[in-house]
């Protein structure tokens, strides 16, 4: 038999007997199927990635291929996005520097998080000279103009290719979340379940991998987001202004930079991988409201916001 605080958290069914409450993942889910927005989102970007690795299959030319025939020529059968001036296939190159600005971004994103969740953790949960230690280099890296930083080094590293300069990317990407899950496990740290798994003898790295970071899973989840957007903005810029992906190879940014001069007498060469860069970006944002919403727990609609009262209710309370 129940107890009353169990029944009141199970609920009851038709026929009077108990219903187990939905779990946590179940429920998240759920509040996120509800924002049609964020499953839109979530929608184009599965698009998105499919397009990036299935699309060099889906054509004879390859980004480096060159067809001497046609040059600059427009959308065809024959080439579906055109050629650039210098006759390659726009939409094989236009696949392959999205699928590279994915996986920069991708990379990037769970690299920040990962790093911002470590070191925030461990700062605010040692506190002491760890918490000074980790936050004088948070600070440090913090004030550094990291934009200079990969501008300088990133030519110098050529050899090393994306991966290096996507690790470059995530070197400056994880300190302000790091600040705010410091602060965060400094209020956890001393609740009621640590404290007791800090009596029971717990060591202090399970404590943090199994009681503090995962009451901030929905912070680092929604960050990780809005990282993976930021990332594929900075790697564009970067290689927009020639630091990033370097040739032969192509990322999105570069195929902007190459475009942006034929904007508007060739077309297709330029608004193909920009358009496709908008809408990554506002997608993954989308996404990231949606996760924002179905996370907190103090959010009652997909907007964020509370439902209105249906009108029989407003009418039961009047009376």
């Amino acid at each position: 038999m129940a107890t009353a605080p169990e029944a009141l958290l199970a609920g009851a069914a038709d026929d009077g007997t108990l219903v187990a409450p939905p779990g946590r993942t179940r429920v998240v889910l759920r509040r996120f199927a509800a924002h049609h927005t964020a499953v839109g989102g979530l929608v184009v970007v599965v698009l998105l990635f499919f397009l990036a690795f299935a699309g060099p299959h889906l054509t004879r030319w390859g980004y480096s291929d060159v067809d001497y025939t046609a040059l600059r020529s427009a959308p065809s059968s024959r080439h579906w996005w055109g050629t650039n001036r210098i006759g390659q296939d726009v939409f094989a190159q236009t696949v392959r520097g999205l699928q590279k600005s994915l996986v920069i971004g991708l990379l990037v994103g769970v690299l920040a998080t990962g790093a911002a969740a470590a070191v925030g953790a461990c700062a605010g949960y040692f506190g002491g000279w760890t918490d000074r230690l980790l936050t004088f280099t948070t600070d440090l890296l913090l004030i550094f103009p990291s934009f200079l930083i990969i501008s300088i080094i990133s030519p110098r590293l050529k050899g090393g290719g994306w991966l290096v300069f996507a690790f470059l990317l995530a070197l400056f990407a994880w300190m302000v979340t790091a600040r705010v899950v410091r602060s965060m496990t400094i209020s956890l740290r001393e609740r009621e379940f640590v404290r007791a798994a800090r009596y029971m003898g717990v060591g202090p790295v399970r404590i943090i991998v199994r009681h503090v970071l995962p009451n901030v899973a929905s912070f680092l989840i929604i960050d990780a987001t809005i990282a993976v957007g930021s990332a594929v903005m900075s790697e564009t810029a970067l290689s927009y202004f020639g630091f990033g992906v370097q040739p032969p190879d192509v990322s999105l940014g570069t195929l902007i930079a190459d475009g942006t001069g034929a904007a508007v007498t060739y077309p297709w060469m330029f608004f193909f991988a920009a358009g496709l860069l908008v809408v990554f970006v506002l997608a993954v944002n989308l996404i990231g409201d949606g996760l924002r919403d179905a996370l907190d727990p103090t959010s009652r609609g997909p907007g964020g916001g509370r439902r209105r009262p249906s009108r029989r209710g407003a009418k039961a309370g009047a009376r």
